[in-house]
Parts: structure tokens; sequence; C-alpha cells
């Protein structure tokens, strides 16, 4: 099979892997080397289902020694397949970024005779991309879980970043789906990373500056949100793991039984992504996002809507004396405008108009705050219109989540 071939095999075979991204990683070029993890001018490809990558993102094989019910590249599937070598990798990597098709590499596996020698043949790429090519730019390995911790050493010294997938929330969903692969073993190899990851931290070493992800896929299984969002809370705290990717069930062709017959909805992968957003960055916790009533997350309304109308006695909250954590309760104000609200409001008392120069969402947000010229009556929280009033725009279905909650 030509290169050409099994590239088209290949690339069409990782773009189930949404957990591709390249932020965190700070590489300096070597001298009379190529390539860099922060530069500008990087041309994008879009995989067919519209994801938007900067990266070479490709199997080294389509191989695969697991038969995991929802993976197209199960054994027991009939697909075409292809094997790259090692060489062939670096010089596909190395070409495409001198032709400015890509900034880095994004390289998983499938797995083949065992994990450790998997893991071997991933490694090589990334050690003479970085030691014979002399490549700067960003270099992303899948690991296979059950890797030695030699191994996962060894893949950390040359990649920016490194992710075990945890594939599902629950292990009876692994059981039920994929019997071979267990929570225990996936989460070993997330611990041997993060071991190390300190270890480099403290003794100011390089070891995946970048970080570590890893990705769960939705509605394979009928668990809920309110368990997804559970299991990536823990991930986050035990691992520091820097992101969870969330990727919406697609059947594939000639599908098991087990598996539903329709794909998952895009919109819950879009509010999965903002849910998880307010558990990082705006003090949220998953029993506020979900409840037992309703488990799974709103696809009218985005999370942090959903929470301040089941809990209108919040507000309003008034914006030039609330503190920070009151502030990022309010839906349409984010981050970067509450910062900026608290550094201001020492000098200037904030009406309507001002939070709107601050690019924050006025139309939806006056719902809930009080300013100088502004004090909502009780009547607008306790309105039954309100839900329609600040109601969501629908889902940009993007796989990141960039704008103001």
């Amino acid at each position: 099979m030509d290169l050409q071939a099994k590239l088209t095999i290949l690339a069409d075979a990782a773009k189930y892997d949404a957990s591709c991204a390249s932020s965190g990683s700070k590489r300096k070029r070597e001298k009379d080397g190529l390539g860099n993890t922060t530069g500008i001018g990087i041309c994008h490809s879009y995989t067919p289902d519209g994801r938007c990558v900067s990266l070479l993102k490709i199997l080294l094989t389509n191989y695969c020694v697991y038969d995991c019910t929802y993976c197209v590249n199960r054994v027991s599937s009939d697909i075409p397949r292809a094997r790259f070598t090692p060489e062939e990798v670096v010089s596909l990597t190395v070409e495409f970024y001198k032709r400015n098709y890509i900034e880095g590499l994004f390289l998983s596996s499938g797995v083949i005779q065992s994990p450790d020698y998997t893991m071997e043949q991933l490694i090589a790429v990334a050690k003479t991309l970085r030691s014979e090519q002399k490549f700067g730019g960003y270099i992303h390995l899948k690991m296979a879980p059950g890797a030695s911790k030699d191994l996962v050493a060894e893949a950390g010294k040359w990649a920016d970043r490194l992710s075990a997938n945890i594939e599902l929330p629950r292990q009876v969903d692994l059981d039920q789906l994929a019997p071979a692969k267990s929570h225990v073993e996936i989460q070993s190899t997330m611990s041997n990373i993060h071991e190390r990851i300190e270890e480099a931290r403290e003794e100011k070493q390089k070891f995946a500056s970048a970080g570590q992800s890893t990705q769960m896929i939705v509605g394979a299984t009928d668990a809920s949100d309110a368990m997804i969002l559970e299991k990536s809370s823990s991930l986050y705290k035990s691992y520091r793991m820097r992101r969870v990717y969330y990727s919406a069930f697609s059947p594939i062709p000639r599908r098991d039984s087990r598996l539903p017959l329709i794909a998952a909805p895009l919109a819950r992968e879009h509010r999965l992504y903002e849910a998880d957003w307010l558990l990082r960055f705006y003090g949220y916790t998953v029993g506020e996002l979900t409840t037992p009533e309703e488990p799974n997350l709103s696809l009218e309304n985005d999370p942090k809507l959903s929470w301040a109308l089941r809990n209108r006695s919040f507000f309003p909250v008034d914006v030039n004396l609330a503190p920070e954590e009151a502030l990022l309760r309010v839906p349409g104000l984010g981050v970067r405008s509450v910062r900026k609200i608290i550094k201001i409001r020492r000098f200037h008392k904030f009406r309507l108009e001002d939070l709107g120069r601050l690019r924050a969402a006025v139309v939806r947000l006056k719902f809930f705050v009080i300013t100088s010229d502004s004090n909502p009556s009780v009547w607008r929280l306790d309105s039954q219109s309100l839900p329609q009033l600040v109601k969501s725009p629908s889902p940009q279905l993007s796989l990141f989540q960039t704008g103001e909650l």
C-alpha cells in the first residue's frame, strides 16, 4: 500500500478522537531546528465531522487487539487496515510542516501486540522528530493504558502532551462495551503520568509540559450527564487533568446491537463542555449543575442559566458590591468581565451600559443584577415568562468553550 492510501485510511480513522488541542505547551525551537508550539500563521485542517485542528492527526495503525463495540477499529471490524512505520510518520510530519499545513502532530494508535510494544513505536516517532529532525513543534502522544512506567517516562520526555482515554464514565459501561479495558488500568496510567509531571516540576525538568488530557464518549450508554461530570471532576482533582474532552457517540458501520441506533445530540456534547468550564473556572459543583430529579443538562438552556432559574432567590446581585464568586454566578458575566468589573468599580459605579462596553450579555444579565441605574423588581425574577426572556442562544456546537457564560 502506498503512503497516500495509508494516509487516507489512518487520518480518517483518527477523526473520532477529540482530545488533540495544543493549548498550554511552551517549547523553544532548537538552533537549526524547525517548528515551535507558539508560532503564528498556523494553517488549519478540518476533519470530516467539522472539527478544526492544526495538527497532523493520524493513527500509527488501525489494527487493534481489542474488540470495543463502539470503536470502528475494533478487531472484529472488517474495515480496510493500514499501518505506518515510525519513519513514514516522521517524514509526513516534517513535510507537512514545511508546507505550512500543520504546526504539530497528534499521534494515536490501535493497540498492536501489547501496550508496551505499541508505545515503543509511538515513542520512536517522537524521539526521532526531536533528536534527529530537531522538530520543535507540538507533539501529542496517545498512551496505551497498561504501558510500563519506564515507557511513560520516555514518552513524556519527547511529547508536549500525553493522554489516556477513560472512554466511558463507569466501569459497568466498559464491562458491557469494552470488557478488555478497565478504569483501574487506565487510571493507573494517568497516575503514572501525573506523578512524573509532578516530579519533573519539582526537579525543574521538562516532561509533558502541556500536561495530560482524556476523552469520554457521550451517549453510547445510559450514563447521565451527572455521572459523566462526576467522573470528570474526579479526574481533575486526582490527576490535575488539563482537559477532559467529550465526544458525542456516532453510530459506526455494522454496529453492535448493544449500541444506540442514533447519534447522541451534538447539543449535549456542547452543554457538557459548558458545564465542564463552570466546574473548572466558575466554582460550581456537579450537584449544582445537575439534580437528582434532572440528572441530564438542559439542551434548551446553558447550565449556568439553568442554575440561575432554579435559584432565583440568589438574585439580584449588586455589580458594584458583590464579591467575585457571586458575580461569576450571573448569567452573561464571564471570568474576564468579572475581573474587569472588580478592577474598575473601585473608581467608577457601573451602569447597565457600562456592562455592555465590557461585551457582557446585557440582554440576559439585566434580569439578574443591580447597577447604579437599574434594580430589577421582584416580579421580573418571579415572572413565569423569565425563562423565555433570557433563553440561551442555540449552541454553536464548538469543540472549545470560549465565550462568556
